[in-house]
């Protein structure tokens, strides 16, 4: 869409949303790039790399879910060889402790003090492989990372670098020796994303990069985190209506009370709605998104293109849905269909 659709041409004040879009579309040249190289690498997965950006660009953290060899880990390692900036990968095990992840404090004999050793938590990208297989314990490790941005060791804070990302991936078939994340980690993520197999052309792509005598093509870095920093502050100037804003908060209403929405037959399906973190990430991704698109305004499809990314680890179902096998993508879809578009 080109037009000014449910937006106020004029902006609120003296904000000229053409000339804020003339900005977005100069400021937002980088991602067609940015997208180049990271097909270079990833075949197909189209929607994994755009959510990789909007989470990127909007200062989230993400949740993958899909089963092995997906290209998740191949995803975010492109990824931080495209901006140049520091990458950890972290195997999560039912015997991993904090310490593995955040570090620990060495007694140093010499000196006759304890000196602090970090963890691979101190890069700008860290990927948490299946976090679903170590014990809460290691999951609340991550916690003060990923909402503080810092890390405290004994007595020490350690503030973490710029920017900052988690991207965690669990595997949703083999349940076995698998701990659920508790919910207040699972609302911290920004965005789940559920992966799909290729399609047949793509894996057949696949399977000839990866037997090829040639060497496997390698992501060109395009992109400094200095200019990543700069995008993030540029796409809170994206503007969103408050017919929107409207919209999203309404979506967000419909999880938690379904009946004055006219969705009485959700009242007994869901246990607990989403956060108002859940209004928040919509808004920020809904503006990423439209950054994107380089486009300076925020529109209702905007919104419903991040809705169940946002949403579908926010919203807790009851015994009687999963009798019924309506599951949370279905009461998405309802809600979407019964919430007025403005």
């Amino acid at each position: 869409m080109s037009d000014l659709t449910g937006v106020n041409p004029a902006g609120p004040g003296s904000i000229d949303i053409r000339e804020l879009t003339k900005k977005i579309e100069q400021e937002s040249a980088f991602v067609n790039l940015l997208e180049l190289e990271m097909r270079k690498v990833i075949v197909g997965q189209s929607d994994m790399v755009l959510k990789l950006l909007l989470a990127l660009l909007s200062d989230g953290h993400i949740l993958l879910e899909g089963v092995p060899g997906l290209a998740k880990t191949l995803a975010i390692t492109a990824l931080a060889k495209i901006i140049d900036v520091d990458f950890s990968r972290i195997q999560f095990t039912p015997d991993l402790l904090p310490a593995d992840v955040i570090g620990t404090q060495i007694y140093n004999q010499k000196k006759e003090a304890f000196s602090v050793k970090k963890g691979p938590i101190f890069a700008n990208f860290v990927l948490a492989d299946e976090i679903n297989r170590a014990p809460a314990k290691v999951q609340s490790a991550l916690l003060e990372a990923m909402q503080e941005r810092q890390v405290t060791i004994g007595t020490d804070t350690f503030k973490l670098p710029k920017p900052f990302m988690v991207l965690a991936t669990q595997n949703p078939i083999e349940q076995e020796g698998t701990y659920p994340l508790p919910e207040a980690q699972v609302d911290r993520f920004m965005l789940k994303v559920v992966l799909d197999y290729p399609k047949m052309e793509e894996e057949k792509l696949i399977v000839r990069q990866n037997i090829s005598k040639d060497k496997y093509p390698e992501p060109n870095t395009v992109i400094s985190p200095d200019q990543i920093l700069k995008a993030r502050e540029t796409v809170r100037e994206v503007y969103l209506d408050e017919k929107i804003e409207q919209y999203i908060v309404d979506i967000v209403f419909a999880t938690r009370k379904p009946a004055q929405y006219d969705l009485a037959n959700l009242t007994d399906l869901i246990s607990f709605g989403a956060s108002p973190r859940a209004s928040i990430s919509m808004a920020i991704a809904s503006k990423a998104y439209a950054f994107i698109n380089h486009r300076g305004y925020v529109i209702p499809e905007d919104v419903r293109a991040v809705c169940h990314d946002v949403l579908r680890h926010r919203i807790g179902l009851t015994y009687e849905a999963e009798a019924e096998e309506i599951n949370v993508e279905d009461i998405i879809n309802q809600i979407l269909n019964k919430v007025e578009v403005p």
